[in-house]
């Protein structure tokens, strides 16, 4: 018995610190790594002008995607489709910056900052937020905490069903109501309470509830196809990776490396890009982030219901054998 107890104490000073470096690394280290990446940007309007800014753009290597438009019209239409960040509008008469703060405030500064940097001497940049974020919360600061708490959410409802033994139809339903309730309640408070939110209200819930349903899909299903470790798997993979890669808080595009690309395939960095979507872009650049929430809700529910079937399957007892009457001589 002394010996298990060493065994426990010392397993507990090695694992609980181990846990904390991870989760500093993971939420540190992309924050402390913003820059942009590909950054898609538009520059419209006459030849010469726009050949210039675009050519100081390149110069930065592998920080902005350019894209072309021959109008600044056709540059603000691409802004409202969430087809690129913002976009710089060439005149002689100097540069004019559009911006979407409600895409990402973070990138709305930043391109804000770029362009003032390049501006000739005592010259001004006008700047005009073409998809503005709320005033009651014009950082996205709001918005971004909010998707911890939703993580939290997925991962408690997947470790409760898995703990009280809910099995097959009934694990897959308890899931589903739960996301149901977080969602209409999440969204009570983000949109009607503190106003952070702007777009149809029934969209923004099933935003909501589907990333807490896909959150709490997979940790079920991991934990029905590999038992109770599969909490803990879950809990890592959407808390301390899928919660700090999301690029919620700044853009999967300032990220360091593949990150950005890992958390938009993961159930919070999908869902706050569906969120940004039907809250401030009626709806454009959905279709990606919502596709990527359903297969994750599918295959966790398909893994729920497969495990739960697989547990709770009786044992195929093979018939006795019955032993024949001897022959009379």
């Amino acid at each position: 018995m002394p010996a298990t107890q060493n065994r426990r104490m010392v397993a507990v000073i090695l694992l609980i610190p181990l846990v904390v470096m991870v989760a500093l690394w993971a939420f540190a280290w992309p924050a402390a790594r913003l820059a942009p990446r590909d950054l898609p940007v538009a520059i419209a309007g006459s030849a010469p002008a726009a050949d210039r800014l675009q050519q100081q753009l390149e110069q930065r290597d592998g920080a902005f995607e350019v894209h072309r438009y021959a109008s600044e019209d056709e540059a603000r239409h691409a802004i409202e489709n969430r087809s690129v960040y913002g976009a710089i509008v060439a005149s002689p008469r100097g540069a004019r910056l559009l911006t979407a703060s409600a895409a990402s405030p973070a990138v709305a500064q930043l391109l804000r900052e770029a362009i003032t940097a390049q501006a000739p001497d005592g010259a001004r940049t006008q700047v005009t937020d073409v998809v503005a974020a709320p005033d009651t919360d014009p950082r996205g600061s709001v918005l971004g905490a909010s998707f911890l708490p939703l993580a939290i959410a997925g991962v408690l409802s997947g470790s409760a069903v898995t703990l009280l033994r809910l099995r097959g139809g009934r694990a897959a339903l308890t899931l589903i109501g739960v996301a149901v309730t977080a969602g209409l309640g999440a969204t009570a408070l983000t949109a009607d309470w503190l106003g952070v939110i702007t777009g149809n209200w029934w969209a923004e819930a099933g935003t909501l509830g589907l990333t807490v349903l896909a959150i709490g899909g997979t940790v079920a299903g991991l934990a029905a196809l590999v038992g109770p470790p599969g909490i803990g798997a879950g809990a890592v993979l959407m808390v301390l990776l899928g919660n700090p890669f999301s690029g919620v808080t700044s853009a999967p595009e300032l990220l360091p490396g593949p990150v950005g690309a890992i958390g938009r395939l993961m159930p919070p960095g999908a869902g706050g890009s569906l969120l940004r979507s039907v809250a401030f872009f009626d709806g454009s650049g959905a279709a990606a982030p919502l596709l990527t929430l359903v297969l994750w809700a599918a295959v966790g529910l398909g893994a729920v219901l497969i495990g739960g079937r697989r547990r709770t399957r009786p044992p195929v007892v093979p018939p006795a054998r019955t032993r024949e009457p001897a022959l009379a001589g």
